[in-house]
């Protein structure tokens, strides 16, 4: 299941942190809009600033709230149009049912949008009453990547979880992202983990700061070396 190549994925809200990702070496952008609500759909504008500020590959956001539940689920299909026509070409999703299940309906109607296109179910996973059968699920889904912390509170109270994951020989990539330290990639590079997703680990000052390409630099040392 997990590459033999180490990735790390960064967070980015515009295109002056695209563009300190790309120098600081990261492999691929996550692009969202609204860290507030932990990342909601960006404009069509913004993920044109971005498309030209970098040539990393982008994975857009597809989420219209702050909770897992769809909300408009036609808007969203209409905003998967907008984006397709736009220049995004890989996006990141994930839904869940009121009893904290993988919502099937939702997932597969933006399935259909996006025509084949790569695509990742973000850490909605993480609030599933059973992570490692939704995981197996999402493989039938075909998504290639699975963004887990193991927990809802961060990779700090998922490690069991991450592992365990991390272990399996078939499904989607594992990356690795929610609370992500420092201190944990060795331990979860020793356990399989080859994908890394950081935000505001790569902001100096926080959310309220851009990406500092001398911190993306670090990390990927810290996840290559």
């Amino acid at each position: 299941m997990s590459s033999k190549t180490p990735l790390l994925e960064v967070i980015a809200l515009d295109a002056a942190d695209a563009e300190s990702a790309q120098a600081g070496g990261a492999d691929r952008l996550e692009l969202v809009a609204d860290m507030a609500q932990d990342g909601l759909t960006p404009s069509l504008e913004t993920l044109r600033d971005v498309l030209s500020a970098t040539d990393l590959p982008v994975r857009v956001m597809l989420r219209d709230n702050g909770s897992f539940a769809v909300g408009d689920l036609e808007g969203l299909r209409a905003d998967t149009a907008r984006l397709i026509d736009a220049g995004a070409r890989e996006f990141v999703f994930g839904f869940l049912t009121v009893d904290s299940e993988i919502d099937l309906d939702a997932c597969e109607a933006l399935i259909k949008e996006i025509g084949g296109l790569p695509w990742t179910f973000h850490r909605a996973i993480d609030r599933t009453r059973d992570p490692l059968r939704a995981y197996d699920q999402l493989a039938s889904l075909g998504c290639d990547t699975v963004l887990a912390a193991g927990h809802p509170n961060g990779v700090a109270s998922g490690l069991s979880v991450l592992q365990r994951l991390a272990q399996r020989d078939s499904g989607p990539e594992l990356l690795v992202g929610g609370g992500l330290r420092a201190q944990q990639v060795h331990l979860l590079r020793a356990g399989g983990v080859r994908g890394f997703h950081v935000g505001s680990a790569v902001r100096p000052g926080g959310w309220q700061s851009a990406v500092d390409a001398e911190s993306v630099r670090t990390w990927v040392d810290l996840v290559k070396s």
